[in-house]
């Protein structure tokens, strides 16, 4: 049951309190935010609230959700016009590039540009375009970055079971995925293992369905992938029921590169920040920029700083793939 002084009302449209207990003086009247989350309520928005509620800040929220597409959007951008909100927050690569838009856009016009923007669950803001520098946005977004730099997850990856052969299984559409893969390119030297690359299949409409996703996992099996990789890409968070088991089923283990493709989605292992701990982080930028403290063009894009090695043993023990002992060290292992 989720707690009525962080959220109350879960539907789209609706309008939610967020206050401090004893601070209902603090401000004149509660800030009005607008967020728009993907596939609905995460715990991100958990942290974000609890966040504005533990440093005294009253918060309107004005909820909308983009149903795990893109078509809403345009329409979403109208009511922030007309509403006129103290800030806008989003989750995830495609809501906030259909809401800011690439800071590099010909047609600003599309996008809201006069009104704050703090994001959630972009993986890579440059390489999204998002802004051409994380440290000094230059406009009117900021936000917290949740996936830990790839390299660091691969070797994270390599110490668990050395990487021959690494799957990756992604969105074409999804300009984040399309970068990390490029990265993914670029380390198969230095760290010395093959890449191999699978696409979601796409509709008629050219957004990805999951048709198929069985017979991928086994192609990228089949060349010899003794690793998939469940980037932090958008479409494939929406899919962990098919894809996980699909890959079991060819006894070949994931590694997740974000909270959710090992809590729910049954990856073997995963490096992550915490998506309670990457709300509040950017609930911070939020707290700067209603307090008027900094310009939000001045506030740095970040991630955090610790991260968490999560080992899901239940399928370690289905793989028999056990974790280095001294592993066992320092991760959080989850045991059902």
């Amino acid at each position: 049951m989720l707690r009525r002084r962080t959220f109350l009302g879960m539907a789209a449209g609706s309008v939610a309190g967020v206050l401090a207990p004893g601070l209902a003086g603090a401000q004149a009247k509660p800030y009005r935010i607008y967020r728009i989350t993907y596939r609905g309520r995460t715990e991100v928005e958990d942290g974000f609230d609890d966040y504005l509620a533990s440093n005294g800040i009253a918060a309107e929220f004005i909820e909308r959700d983009a149903e795990r597409g893109v078509a809403k959007l345009p329409g979403f951008v109208e009511e922030i016009r007309a509403l006129k909100p103290d800030l806008v927050y989003t989750w995830g690569t495609p809501v906030t590039l259909g809401i800011a838009g690439r800071y590099d856009a010909p047609d600003k016009a599309k996008f809201i540009t006069d009104i704050p923007i703090v994001f959630a669950l972009v993986a890579s803001p440059m390489a999204a375009g998002l802004v051409a520098d994380r440290m000094a946005p230059n406009r009117n977004l900021t936000g917290a970055v949740h996936v830990v730099p790839t390299d660091t997850q691969l070797r994270a990856m390599h110490s668990y079971r050395p990487i021959t052969k690494l799957g990756v299984l992604y969105t074409a559409t999804e300009q984040n995925s399309v970068s990390i893969v490029k990265e993914l390119q670029g380390l198969q030297q230095p760290m010395g293992y093959s890449l191999i690359e699978r696409q979601f299949r796409a509709g008629a409409d050219g957004r990805p369905v999951p048709d198929g996703i069985e017979d991928l996992i086994a192609e990228i099996k089949q060349e010899g992938a003794n690793w998939l990789y469940l980037l932090p890409d958008t479409f494939l968070g929406t899919q962990y029921d098919k894809v996980t088991p699909a890959a079991m089923a060819q006894a070949l283990p994931t590694f997740g590169a974000a909270e959710l493709a090992i809590r729910q989605g049954g990856a073997l292992v995963a490096l992550i920040s915490r998506y309670y701990s990457v709300g509040q982080l950017a609930a911070s930028k939020a707290v700067k920029i209603l307090r008027k403290e900094t310009p939000v063009a001045e506030i740095p894009i970040e991630t955090l700083k610790r991260f968490s090695l999560i080992i899901n043993m239940p399928v370690a023990k289905k793989l028999d793939l056990y974790p280095p002992i001294d592993m066992l060290n320092y991760a959080e292992v989850l045991t059902g």
